[in-house]
């Protein structure tokens, strides 16, 4: 059995650890798809990319309103997913021949099983290590509804690469991967309708958000909210899905293609981490202290497999707590998840982090909110802005900020500045009062809503 000094399953977030410190080190990366990960090849990068241009598309059909003789006139799919992955491909290919031309890395391109504590089965050959880093994320799981296994459908994995746009498109599901990828198409031209199966989307997010949200989406394109999927059928080149609404109705909905988005699953299972002593929770996650241990000594998680929040942002930190606890086990560091951002990048966009006010509420803390429109702003004018807004959250006694929920136009930039006030422990009068802020710019609905704090 061949030993090496790390073992670094999957190559996602955990390509990362690896760097000039380990050159004397005998490392084996096992990957069974492209290098790169979810993120890069299938997830956040290229879905922002086509986010972009769906944005563009959206913008060109609101000139008119603003005097600008502009109007969308359909797009060109091939075009745009080629631009797509005509960057993102050659990243991948190029990261793993990198990787494959170290001299101290062994690259398996196969998926790895544990047959054994630390042992680890790639192909025909079985290999440990006296440290192993398991990173080998997450992927996307259909529920087991009649018919759709024989039917076909598409996952993010797969809809970004389709060969022709939709005329139709089912999604089902009520999520951000939904709502991002469904909104792509729906703006670069496809007749979408959204399969719910509770009342709005983004159910997660602060109330007042994910309301202000659904009735956007609820503009723009068919939603169907608190919808019972009762089978799926495919009969030549279209879908369709049988579905009883909220009314006890039987409702047949056709569409060109489906996406199902209804949630993802840690890849533990196809690691049989159990028969490598690992400790996994009810939901698949590899089980670990703050320094990113698992109950196997010698043996850490990161990322998607184990962390929850699936967010790359978390993985790549977890990936920098990691690669230092390998070289320094004496001044080991723990991992800071205090406060998470995330981002919804749909329009409208979404950002938030920290508490909802519903948690607030369930954990019964002294609060107090305040709603500002974007449209109470300058800039707001500018953009004639309806139903934009940021909402924050502070503790009526040692008046920090709780947490905070963006929904319109650059919520991923405007919610930055909040971030950093609450991990640096400021006050909201502080984030208010103790700095400029630029007029007549939209960081100015943040300044208005936290001085009405």
């Amino acid at each position: 059995m061949r030993s090496f000094d790390l073992l670094i399953i999957g190559a996602g977030s955990g390509n990362s650890i690896i760097g000039p410190e380990h050159d004397n080190w005998d490392i084996a990366m096992v990957e069974s798809g492209p290098f790169g990960g979810t993120c890069l090849n299938v997830g956040c990068i290229p879905s922002k990319m086509f986010v972009y241009t769906a944005e563009l598309a959206d913008l060109a059909g609101e000139g008119e309103r603003f005097g600008i003789h502009t109007r969308f006139d359909g797009a060109d799919w091939p075009a745009i997913r080629d631009r797509v992955f005509g960057r993102i491909d050659p990243i991948a290919q190029s990261g793993g021949e990198y990787r494959v031309g170290m001299p101290n890395v062994t690259v398996y391109p196969t998926i790895g099983r544990f047959v054994a504590p630390k042992q680890l089965a790639v192909g025909e050959e079985v290999i440990t290590a006296e440290r192993i880093v398991v990173a080998a994320g997450a992927r996307a799981v259909a529920p087991p509804l009649p018919g759709l296994a024989e039917s076909g459908y598409h996952t993010s994995d797969t809809i970004m690469r389709i060969e022709r746009l939709p005329e139709r498109l089912l999604v089902i599901g009520a999520g951000y991967i939904a709502a991002e990828l469904g909104g792509v198409m729906g703006s670069l031209g496809s007749k979408v309708t959204f399969l719910l199966r509770g009342d709005r989307f983004l159910r997660r997010e602060d109330e007042e958000i994910s309301r202000r949200f659904t009735a956007a989406y609820k503009r723009r394109f068919e939603v169907r909210t608190n919808t019972l999927i009762q089978e799926v059928l495919r009969e030549g080149g279209e879908v369709m899905v049988r579905t009883l609404d909220g009314d006890g109705e039987t409702v047949d909905l056709v569409g060109d293609e489906l996406l199902v988005a209804t949630g993802r699953k840690p890849n533990s299972d196809l690691l049989d981490a159990g028969a490598g002593g690992l400790e996994v929770s009810d939901r698949g996650q590899v089980i670990t202290d703050p320094q990113l241990r698992t109950n196997v000594e010698g043996v850490w998680a990161l990322g998607d497999i184990t962390n929850p929040i699936q967010l790359k942002h978390v993985a790549n930190h977890e990936a920098r707590v990691v690669r230092h606890n390998l070289t320094n086990p004496d001044r080991p560091i723990t991992v800071g998840h205090r406060f998470i951002p995330h981002a919804v990048f749909s329009n409208p966009q979404i950002a938030g982090v920290g508490l909802t006010e519903q948690e607030c509420i369930r954990l019964d803390l002294p609060y107090k909110a305040h709603v500002q429109p974007y449209s109470a702003a300058a800039y707001g004018w500018a953009m004639e802005d309806e139903g934009s807004a940021a909402k924050v959250i502070a503790h009526r006694e040692t008046r920090r900020l709780l947490g905070a929920h963006i929904i319109g136009p650059q919520a991923s930039t405007l919610i930055q500045q909040l971030i950093q006030g609450m991990h640096f422990d400021l006050t909201v009068d502080q984030m208010a009062q103790g700095q400029y802020y630029i007029h007549p710019a939209l960081p100015e609905v943040v300044e208005q809503a936290l001085l009405e704090l």
